[in-house]
């Protein structure tokens, strides 16, 4: 099992950045396939990105390309979403989630533990 926190959100102006991380704990963070999806009142939680087990596979929602980018230091049980050019349409509560697997997936189901999540807001 696996307990995920999630921190660094916020207010930010319009073509602003944000970092969010998330903390695992628990064992063999490196086991699990780790994702960051979004949501907004009344409506389904989006997905944003996923990252592979050792990092070197990503999936990007098509509409996030450019903009956002997924790390993840499994040396510090942590992962890591950098959001640039930040639009008023990013504002969201964002979770961190973590699934037992091999490969990356935009599907929340398949996702096995979940955060709290962070509150980002973007004003315009």
């Amino acid at each position: 099992q696996v307990q995920l926190v999630e921190s660094g959100g916020g207010l930010v102006q319009a073509g602003g950045s944000l970092r969010l991380s998330c903390a695992a704990s628990g064992r063999a963070f490196s086991s699990y396939v780790m994702g960051w999806f979004r949501q907004t009142p009344g409506k389904e939680r989006e997905f944003v990105v996923s990252i592979n087990r050792n990092g070197d596979d990503t999936y990007y929602a098509d509409s996030l390309k450019g903009r956002f980018t997924i790390a993840r230091d499994n040396a510090k049980n942590m992962v890591y979403l950098q959001m640039n050019s930040l639009k008023p349409e990013d504002t969201a509560v964002y979770y961190c989630a973590a699934r037992v697997g091999t490969f990356t997936t935009a599907r929340a189901r398949s996702y096995d533990y979940w955060g709290q999540g962070t509150q980002v807001t973007v004003s315009s």
